[in-house]
C-alpha cells in the first residue's frame, strides 16, 4: 500500500489524528480510530472511456502522492456501463479535508488531469464507509476479478444483523467458495448498506464458485439467516486497472 510522500505539505505530514468520529446513530460495535474508506463511483461519456483511463496512467502518481489509494477498477458487468470505481483510505475527516485543500493548490495536478478529464466525466456518487469492526483489508493472492455486493439492510446497524451477516460471509470463506478483501458500512450516503468485496481468480471460477455455495447447506444455512435483515441486493464485476494497488 502507498503512503504519504513528500509531496504533501508540511501541516499535513505532522497533522495529529483527530478523536475517533462516532455517529449518533451508529449501533453495535465500532473500530478504535477514525480510519474511514471513501468510494468513489465515476459514470464516463463511452467515446472518452479510454481516454480517462489513459489520463490517469500516465498521472495517479500525482494523486497518490498526497493519500492511498486502496483499489481502482472498472466496472464490467452489473448496471450502467463505462463506470469506474475506486475507493481512498482516510485517517479521518480532518485528514480528508487537508488532503482536498492541497490538491486542489496542486498545479500539476489539476492541469494534467482534473481539467481535462472532468470533461469526461458524466455523473458522480461517493459514499463515506468503514470496515466492520470484525473485517480487515486483505491482499488477494495473486492478480485476478473483483466482485462488489451490496446489501441494503434493514435499520439498526451491526448490532441487528452484524452476527448473521458474518456467518453468511464467512461460510463462504471458510468453505473456500471465494475470499473476502473487506466488509464496508456505510457511514455517509444509502445508509443501513453493507459493501462486500469479493476476489476470485477469474470470472468463470467465481460463477462456479456461486453455483457450488448455492447447493451447500452449510452456506445455504447461513445465507437464510441472513436475509432475514436483507432489504436488497446488487453487485458488479470489477475489472482492475493496470496502476490499481489492489489487483
Amino acid at each position: 500500500m502507498l503512503v504519504l510522500r513528500s509531496g504533501l505539505t508540511k501541516a499535513l505530514a505532522s497533522r495529529t489524528l483527530a478523536p475517533q468520529v462516532c455517529s449518533s446513530f451508529a449501533t453495535g460495535p465500532r473500530q478504535y480510530d477514525g480510519t474511514f474508506y471513501e468510494f468513489r463511483t465515476y459514470y464516463l461519456k463511452p467515446s472518452n472511456m479510454n481516454a480517462f483511463m489513459e489520463n490517469l496512467k500516465k498521472n495517479i502518481h500525482l494523486r497518490t502522492s498526497y493519500s492511498e489509494l486502496v483499489g481502482f477498477w472498472s466496472v464490467e458487468f452489473g448496471g450502467r456501463m463505462n463506470k469506474v470505481f475506486h475507493i481512498w483510505k482516510y485517517d479521518n475527516f480532518a485528514h480528508r479535508a487537508e488532503v482536498r485543500k492541497a490538491l486542489a493548490n496542486c498545479k500539476e495536478w489539476q492541469e494534467q488531469s482534473i481539467i481535462p478529464n472532468l470533461a469526461r466525466i458524466d455523473k458522480q456518487e461517493t459514499e463515506i464507509t468503514y470496515l466492520i469492526p470484525w473485517s480487515k483489508l486483505e491482499k488477494p493472492p495473486k492478480e485476478g476479478v473483483y466482485e462488489l455486493a451490496v446489501f441494503q439492510m434493514k435499520p439498526g446497524g451491526p448490532a441487528l444483523w452484524g452476527d448473521a451477516f458474518e456467518r453468511a460471509i464467512n461460510a463462504h470463506v471458510n468453505l473456500g467458495y471465494t475470499k473476502v478483501v473487506g466488509v464496508f458500512h456505510t457511514e455517509y450516503g444509502e445508509l443501513n448498506r453493507v459493501h462486500v468485496l469479493w476476489w476470485n481468480e477469474s470470472a468463470d471460477s467465481h460463477a462456479a464458485g456461486r453455483h457450488k455455495s448455492h447447493e451447500d447447506p452449510r452456506v445455504v444455512a447461513a445465507v437464510r439467516e441472513s436475509v432475514n435483515y436483507l432489504v436488497s441486493q446488487q453487485n458488479m464485476l470489477l475489472i482492475p486497472a493496470s496502476f490499481s494497488p489492489l489487483k
